[in-house]
């Protein structure tokens, strides 16, 4: 694969456990979701093949792509995996086969977002026997009331049950729901199952800070912040104390990398890596139009064998293509000079 930097070596040898859930017992990965979660969690895309239909053998390749990146996690059904085009059965379908391929090596969180909580416990039982290791739930739309969205995710927590651990989506752009920091720390603090922060709003360093610097203390227990947008802020966020990613870029091996440099010190080094892929970061997180040209370069990367948006979707011009071998083609001359070509 072009434009790669070195990897690092995915145990694929790490053992599940076992545990009681809903009065069965399962199978469970070896790491679940938990307050000090870090790393980056890639969200994964929905393969299709051209005519549309879910393709499995690309869920296959796409996971293993992830893997040999060595990214820390994944989170599937969200929105850059089209699960609102998805039918009931595609996603039941879809993440027992990305569960099934992973087997436990790293931590899957699934998108189980939706207004009608007893339907939403269906589906979380069944990801969770699956061998979930947690679930990821944004505010319902409506009015941006905290008492609303406090009630709400008590709602949800108490028909969830005390083990299915909870990643908070704040994303209030697609949501319409802002969500103030105080009502994020009310809400860990409240109810043990909300572990993790998936941060999304823009502009918002000063949240993760305030989240940061809150939690952690003597009333508030720490909660872990995994951080979206594309990654386009992502050394700003790291410095700000989130705790890795959590984005769908389409060179994964660099989100991992820039974390791991990060995580270790050498912040300079790992902003000077981030700043070599930026260009064609920075054209994937376009609005809307973003998700074909990631699932373009993912193609073009070997991950998946079509590059297909279900409609309502965008397609690709001749035009659009000749940016993206433009971009790549420039990604891999940078990071030659920076001695990580291929």
């Amino acid at each position: 694969m072009s434009g790669e930097i070195a990897r690092r070596p995915v145990s694929r040898s790490r053992p599940a456990g076992r545990r009681q859930h809903s009065g069965r017992i399962i199978t469970v990965p070896a790491t679940m979701i938990d307050r000090d979660s870090r790393g980056v969690f890639i969200i994964a895309a929905t393969p299709f093949t051209d005519d549309g239909a879910l393709d499995l053998a690309s869920t296959d390749t796409l996971v293993d792509f992830y893997l040999d990146a060595g990214v820390n996690g994944m989170t599937i059904l969200g929105i850059m995996g089209e699960s609102n085009k998805l039918t009931p059965e595609e996603s039941r379908t879809f993440a027992k086969r990305v569960l099934d391929r992973i087997d436990g090596r790293i931590p899957v969180i699934v998108g189980a977002s939706g207004a009608g909580i007893d339907n939403m416990k269906r589906s979380v039982d069944s990801v969770m026997e699956a061998g979930a290791a947690g679930v990821m739930i944004a505010p319902t739309p409506g009015p941006a009331v905290e008492d609303r969205i406090i009630n709400y995710f008590g709602q949800v927590c108490e028909a969830l049950g005390p083990d299915v651990p909870i990643c908070f989506q704040d994303f209030p752009q697609t949501t319409g729901v802002p969500v103030s920091s105080a009502t994020i720390l009310t809400l860990t603090r409240n109810h043990k199952q909300i572990v993790m922060l998936k941060h999304e709003d823009s502009p918002g360093l000063a949240k993760i800070t305030a989240v940061r610097s809150k939690s952690g203390t003597a009333d508030t227990p720490r909660m872990s912040i995994l951080c979206g947008n594309g990654g386009l802020y992502l050394p700003q966020e790291l410095q700000r104390g989130a705790d890795g990613a959590m984005t769908g870029f389409a060179y994964p091996e660099m989100l991992v990398e820039v974390v791991r440099r990060h995580h270790a010190g050498d912040v300079d080094g790992a902003e000077d890596l981030f700043d070599a892929y930026l260009p064609i970061l920075r054209y994937e997180q376009q609005l809307v139009f973003g998700l074909a040209a990631r699932k373009e370069v993912l193609r073009r990367r070997g991950a998946i064998a079509s590059a297909r948006v279900r409609a309502p979707g965008p397609k690709l011009s001749p035009a659009d293509h000749t940016d993206i071998d433009r971009l790549m083609k420039r990604t891999e001359t940078k990071l030659e000079r920076l001695g990580h070509g291929s």
